[in-house]
């Protein structure tokens, strides 16, 4: 059965050779009925297209390159990139596609990737994780026409598509839960500033403050890089502030200020609590257990497959702008403070 061609799925399905090439390259121009019985002998005869000649007839090749700026070091550490890669796998897998993981270790691998992911045939488009300010890798790729959707919001705005996280509404839900339940002194610890979710969540933890007419004080922001290290460093530059409240913009580096406030002689939640940001799996299970924001990253990945797959088939204009909304997980590492 392996050896069947299209002419012989044509012949069992009663319709025409260019019909049956329509229904495997999801051409629009084929009736439901049509179509569903075309997609049935195909099921029952387990014929499988030649890849090679698929794309040749449709001028696609069904892959997409996944492109990591800059993260070799950080790839097997932080837990963002491995669910990000399952959601997209999952997405692929349901739309037929395959993808190409690039990684970045330096600004000589980005200087040749540009070259390398841009071959005319090469893939039908790019999944581009957004990096840092300045990165003029996202402006080669849009200006060479290839379809491009970027992970998280790019710093050239909506020109470009992508696929983000509600980063500052979320946040300000969780620094309000924070006041709402008595917290008076609510510090964070955010991501680093020159990338937009490293400026976003820090710009809601602002803005929660702002809205109940709360003074933000400088004292109690400290930077960090998104890792259990920089977490543990900003808890203790903390510390002599006093807070009675920090919100993370990581589930690592909350787990850095826990490791900081239990070496200070202090407890989470009786003394300080925590909230952390994304709820991926963790390598050590973290006590008390984290109050975070759970990042739809399954989701994530499947709205950014598909928001490609429309570029491919549709055009690259206008750009699409897809915000997926994060959930607040209220676990043990925060208190109820109200008498």
């Amino acid at each position: 059965m392996n050896n069947l061609t299209l002419e012989d799925i044509a012949k069992k399905s009663g319709v025409s050779r260019s019909t049956v090439s329509r229904v495997i390259n999801n051409h629009p121009n084929v009736s439901k009925k049509v179509r569903e019985h075309v997609k049935e002998v195909i099921r029952s005869t387990g014929y499988q297209p030649h890849p090679a000649a698929r794309a040749l007839v449709s001028n696609r090749t069904w892959t997409c390159g996944l492109i990591l700026p800059r993260t070799i070091n950080s790839f097997f550490t932080d837990p963002y990139y491995p669910c990000l890669i399952q959601g997209i796998a999952q997405a692929c897998s349901k739309q037929n596609y395959t993808f190409s993981l690039f990684l970045m270790g330096d600004k000589e691998d980005e200087d040749q990737m540009f070259s390398r992911v841009s071959r005319r045939g090469f893939m039908d488009g790019i999944l581009f994780q957004s990096d840092q300010r300045g990165d003029t890798l996202i402006d080669l790729l849009a200006d060479s026409g290839i379809p491009l959707v970027v992970l998280g919001r790019p710093f050239q705005g909506e020109q470009i598509s992508y696929v983000d996280i509600d980063n500052t509404e979320s946040v300000e839900w969780a620094v309000q839960y924070l006041l709402d339940n008595g917290h008076k002194r609510v510090a964070t610890i955010t991501g680093p500033q020159n990338t937009t979710v490293g400026i976003d969540r820090k710009y809601g933890y602002k803005q929660a403050l702002v809205k109940n007419n709360i003074p933000v004080d400088e004292e109690m922001i400290v930077e960090g890089i998104f890792t259990e290290e920089s977490g543990y460093l900003g808890m203790k530059k903390l510390l002599p502030k006093m807070p009675d409240a920090v919100f993370a913009a990581s589930d690592q580096m909350a787990i850095g200020a826990i490791r900081a406030i239990r070496e200070a002689g202090l407890n989470v939640p009786q003394d300080i609590s925590i909230i952390g940001y994304d709820d991926f799996p963790l390598v050590s299970p973290v006590y008390p257990a984290l109050t975070t924001l759970r990042q739809p990253i399954g989701k994530f990945g499947f709205e950014a497959l598909k928001m490609l797959i429309s570029l491919v088939e549709e055009g690259l204009k206008p750009s699409r702008q897809v915000i997926l909304k994060s959930e607040l997980i209220i676990r043990d590492s925060t208190r109820n403070r109200i008498l």
